[in-house]
């Protein structure tokens, strides 16, 4: 049997939920003022992301059996699909309606994550033997590390916080041999898995690495677990299981259907970071992000490789390799962890990629293949070195005998640790701005019923996600659509209606079955239909409809546009 848990009780778990929701909304001031009109970080994924909570909620309480048939990218099947599904969020996208309630729903879940990010390091440090003042570094360490400011915009990476929280459930419940805590930990861990495949994958071969040594030392030890345990533990591996295969399921049928959608390893090895990515801070970071500017503009993506993982938090975690509250082949496991996932964060090179352990990944491991970024392993490498820098952490503080000064130094280094990996500006202003926060883009007012399925112009990529986002009023069925990929059937449309409106784009739009026609005015400047408005539509079965800053083309039922030769031939939707 495992040594039992330190003591702890609800009223210390209640107390560090409510510093971590207080942190997060202290670190992105001020956007819980402006929780319906601001995004964090840019107006690109976080409005795609926005529509798919509101999607998840609209599915399951309209069409939960068709889930991943979604009002984007029409008529391609599996279109949720195309992109991580943030499933496990679906519940909160039941409450509320339209654009503002969408946004306003992102920012929630956004704040959330980061404060469950610091919870759930804080209880799994708590159990690996650190008092308050270690875990509460661990949490700011694993929350708020420099890296993670260029992942703002990525909700499926940030919403890291189920996997310390599960492996404290799990460790807690093998542990003490609670059975409630086992299958806890096992339903946070599918639950992580349902958020998206970017970091359920890691979760799950953590889960397989932990399970294989468990196994290992309790067959040197002689130790078993009971017959009640083994029932749980089967029951939630099958939850864990099940949730993968259900969630997998639309996921192969998309790669069938489009191999366009594949990672192929070019694809994976121009993602891929060099060794310089552990010293390239985000551009918003408030201390390193002028310094390792060089460093960040040598790097050839550097939105997914910059990996700076704090100076305050790697000192503290060395420290903590020999000096901690840990037992020693704890400090020695995390710390091969945090080396074992922090080479394989840098993935390989194409032209000698058999020197990288990351591609025994990619090619052996199931799952591995699909993964597009390496450097997103960061989130194992970032969370074993807060535990580390919390063993360190606690031992410094334990070291001094006065209350006040113990308190003083742990707080010291929770604020270093958190204003280290900051994206505060402190340019001269009326105040002190936290991290971007730019102003949802809102779709035109007035405008003319427009019967769904509809297609709307321009067709461009941050048009397209506004169109996505403003779908959650009503989700009409819309040929434009936002993925991880671009199918080949929506890049044959996009070439076809280039010269909306004449007889080859209605010809294609009738085939399809579309019914009308968006041109948003405000968007359509340097793009192929900047005249478009202004074209005559004789001969053509449309008929126009003027709004303030928008133009709604109907097509007429039952005409047809005149035939013309040379036609171009038409890929099936899905191939």
């Amino acid at each position: 049997m495992l040594a039992s848990s330190p003591p702890l009780t609800r009223r210390e778990v209640a107390l560090a939920a409510l510093a971590a929701v207080l942190l997060a909304l202290v670190m992105h001031w001020p956007l819980p003022l402006h929780m319906s009109r601001d995004l964090p970080r840019d107006t690109g994924d976080p409005l795609v992301q926005a529509w798919q909570v509101a999607w998840g909620g609209h599915a399951l309480l309209h069409q939960p059996l068709d889930y991943f048939q979604s009002n984007m990218f029409w008529p391609l099947k599996n279109s949720l699909a195309f992109s991580e599904a943030l499933a496990g969020y679906a519940p909160a996208g039941t409450i509320g309606g339209g654009v503002a309630s969408a946004v306003f729903r992102y920012n929630v879940l956004f704040l959330f994550a980061y404060a469950l990010c610091f919870l759930g390091a804080w209880l799994l440090a708590r159990e690996l033997g650190a008092g308050r003042a270690g875990a509460a570094v661990a949490g700011a360490a694993y929350a708020y590390a420099p890296w993670r400011l260029e992942q703002d915009g990525h909700l499926h990476v940030l919403s890291s916080g189920g996997i310390p929280l599960a492996l404290f459930l799990l460790l807690r419940g093998y542990r003490n041999q609670r059975r409630g805590l086992v299958l806890s930990g096992w339903l946070v861990a599918a639950w992580q898995l349902s958020l998206g495949f970017t970091l359920g994958l890691q979760l799950g071969y953590l889960l397989l690495t932990f399970a294989a040594i468990a196994v290992i030392v309790a067959i040197r030890q002689g130790r078993r677990l009971g017959a009640p345990m083994l029932r749980v533990t089967a029951v939630g591996v099958a939850l864990f299981a099940l949730t993968g295969l259900l969630l997998g399921r639309p996921y192969l049928q998309v790669l069938d259907e489009h191999p366009e959608a594949k990672r192929d390893s070019a694809q994976v090895a121009k993602l891929s970071g060099p060794v310089s990515s552990f010293v390239a801070a985000p551009e918003e970071n408030l201390i390193w992000g002028g310094a390792t500017k060089g460093v960040r503009d040598a790097l050839d993506w550097p939105p997914e490789q910059t990996l700076f993982p704090g100076v305050a938090i790697l000192g503290l975690a060395i420290a903590g390799l020999f000096r901690s509250v840990y037992r020693r082949r704890v400090r020695i496991g995390l710390g091969v962890a945090a080396a074992v996932c922090a080479v394989l964060s840098l993935g390989f090179e194409q032209s000698h990629s058999h020197l990288y352990p990351y591609r025994l990944l990619y090619d052996l491991a199931p799952g591995w293949n699909g993964i597009r970024v390496p450097g997103r392993i960061t989130t194992l490498t970032s969370l074993a070195l807060a535990l580390l820098a919390a063993g360190a952490a606690q031992q410094l503080v334990s070291r001094v005998r006065a209350q006040r000064l113990s308190v003083a130094i742990a707080i010291g280094l929770v604020a270093l640790v958190c204003i280290e990996g900051s994206g505060f500006d402190l340019r001269p202003g009326p105040a002190i701005a936290g991290p971007s926060h730019p102003t949802v883009p809102l779709p035109p007012a007035r405008i003319p019923a427009a019967p769904a399925p509809r297609l709307q112009l321009p067709v461009t990529i941050p048009g397209n996600r506004r169109y996505v986002l403003w779908s959650t009023d009503g989700f009409p069925k819309i040929v434009n659509g936002r993925g991880s990929f671009d199918p080949a059937f929506f890049s044959y449309v996009t070439e076809q209606v280039t010269g909306f409106p004449d007889r080859r784009s209605v010809t294609l739009l009738q085939r399809l079955g579309v019914r009308s026609v968006v041109l948003d005015q405000r968007l359509v400047p340097a793009t192929p239909w900047a005249n478009a408005a202004e074209k005559p539509l004789r001969g053509l079965p449309l008929r126009r409809v003027r709004g303030r800053g928008v133009v709604v083309y109907l097509l007429e039922p039952g005409l047809q546009a005149p035939a013309r030769a040379g036609r171009t031939r038409e890929p099936r939707p899905g191939t």
